[in-house]
């Protein structure tokens, strides 16, 4: 079966590439028609030997997506509101021999999306290259990861990785660079995600006065010894509760500053105190660090270079209140890397074995999906599924797995899109590349960059944003000749 994923990897990855940069319908049906193929594989060499089970399974999924996909064509905009419903909602799902929570509702949707792309490609439709300036970084980046399963020292988790995350978020991503232009969409999309934080935090409110978590054993057993209770709300993990929040408050807080409209702004200010208050019951530092960069941004958009002198007396204050904190004066006078590591909470070993896996490997890497495995050899962990192993930052990780061609796509693709959304005028760019900004913060200490749909999503939305049509200018008058002169 470990054959069947090295074959499947580059084969499902190189086709999502094809669909990407390709310019001819024939050659994106090619493209589409290998990832699905790829696809295939990957999931044949990671399921579980239920074979009844499996045929029934995939068959729903196909009558659930074909029917989604009469929907999406009918109605666009469905697509983007059932998906960011879908987001919070984890499965378990036994897969490559362990159990895992995986976002399987979110999958039929994507694959309804993707039963419509074909749909439409059969039936002549031209367009290419939805995602634009992230199309050829994009592509590279899918491409060369699907290639690293080859070598990946796990090839399991190599195959997980792909089949959950890559494959069906890159096609998220393609579907919603492709909906058509509609404020009132966008509109919708908004008000579902500010209504969806507010419900989120009032259950995140519940938990912390009743000291109920749900799901999450892990959480349970850290709050009966942490001095402070932690809530995830709906979601497996509060760190993940916490971007979720963060990345809610971003359209609310751009209505504020850049918004015309004094009620708007109010009701966006409305939910931007509920949201934060939930926030601030997950104790998430992660998520606090990407708030403040979002709050930074939004400062440059209000004040331009201004506001580079708050940001710089703000982070003096805040490397004060640091060191006046005994276990981090501690860490900094000693110099220790167990004072440090603990003042991190393990992240800082973590992150330092991670770069000397990268330096080790610095061409081709690890194989993705093969971190994990890696730092088990280089300390010494024991079993198959160290979970003490698992990474904390993406950049690391990309660096570790893919190597220094993988990590300058992974810059190449931030750079690219991120251009993209500031170089386009209007809120919805605005708001994705905060977004994107905010998630590549957070993944520095939750390594999920590429694992959150929201991540793709946003670049789909940044490209929709850049084709959004201009205002029509104004017809101009003629001039109004001047009265002559009447002789008396």
């Amino acid at each position: 079966m470990i054959d069947l994923a090295r074959i499947g990897g580059p084969v499902a990855c190189l086709g999502l590439a094809l669909l990407l940069v390709a310019t001819t319908r024939r050659d994106r049906i090619a493209g589409l028609g290998f990832a699905a193929f790829g696809a295939c594989l990957l999931g044949a060499a990671i399921a579980p030997h239920r074979p009844l089970e499996i045929v029934g399974g995939t068959l729903v999924l196909l009558a659930v997506a074909a029917l989604l996909a009469a929907v999406f064509l009918r109605v666009p905009w469905i697509f983007p509101l059932l998906a960011l419903a879908c987001v919070p909602i984890r499965v378990g799902v036994h897969v490559g021999g362990a159990s895992s929570k995986l976002l399987v509702p979110l999958y039929a949707v994507i694959l309804g999306a993707v039963v419509k792309l074909g749909w439409e490609l059969v039936h002549g439709d031209e367009r290419v290259r939805e995602l634009r300036a992230a199309v050829w970084p994009l592509a590279a980046y899918i491409g060369w990861t699907g290639l690293s399963v080859a070598w990946s020292k796990d090839v399991q988790q190599g195959a997980i990785e792909l089949l959950a995350f890559y494959v069906p978020f890159t096609l998220l991503a393609i579907a919603v660079a492709r909906l058509p232009w509609s404020k009132l969409g966008v509109r919708a999309l908004y008000a579902e995600v500010a209504v969806m934080a507010v419900v989120f935090s009032a259950i995140g409110f519940y938990q912390y006065d009743t000291r109920d978590i749900f799901q999450n054993p892990k959480v349970i057993y850290a709050n009966a010894y942490a001095p402070y209770f932690r809530v995830n709300s709906v979601f497996w993990d509060p760190s993940v509760y916490g971007r979720f929040l963060v990345l809610a408050m971003v359209p609310s807080l751009v209505l504020i500053v850049c918004g015309r409209s004094p009620r708007l702004a109010l009701a966006a200010a409305a939910a931007v105190v509920v949201t934060w208050f939930g926030l601030l019951i997950s104790f998430s530092q992660s998520s606090f660090t990407a708030l403040l960069v979002v709050v930074i941004a939004l400062a440059f958009v209000a004040w331009r270079w201004r506001a580079l002198v708050a940001v710089v007396l703000a982070v003096a204050v805040l490397a004060g209140i640091s060191v006046a904190q005994p276990q981090i004066r501690r860490s900094i006078q000693h110099h220790t890397t167990g004072g440090l590591n603990n003042a991190t909470s393990g992240r800082f070993s973590l992150v330092a074995n991670g770069i000397r896996i990268a330096a080790h490997h610095p061409v081709l890497g690890v194989g993705v999906g093969g971190f994990k495995r890696a730092y088990a050899d280089r300390v010494h962990l024991k079993g198959k599924d160290p979970k003490k192993a698992a990474s904390h930052n993406t950049p690391v990780t990309v660096a570790a797995e893919t190597g220094i061609v993988g990590l300058g796509l992974f810059a190449w693709l931030l750079v690219a899109t991120l251009r993209e959304a500031w170089r386009r005028r209007g809120q919805t760019a605005l708001v994705a590349g905060i977004g994107i900004a905010a998630i590549l913060v957070h993944s520095l200490f939750y390594n999920a960059f590429f694992e959150d749909p929201m991540t793709w999503a946003l670049f789909g939305l940044v490209a929709l944003a850049a084709r959004k049509p201009s205002p029509a200018p104004e017809p101009e008058q003629a001039p109004v000749p001047a009265k002559e002169a009447v002789p008396v």
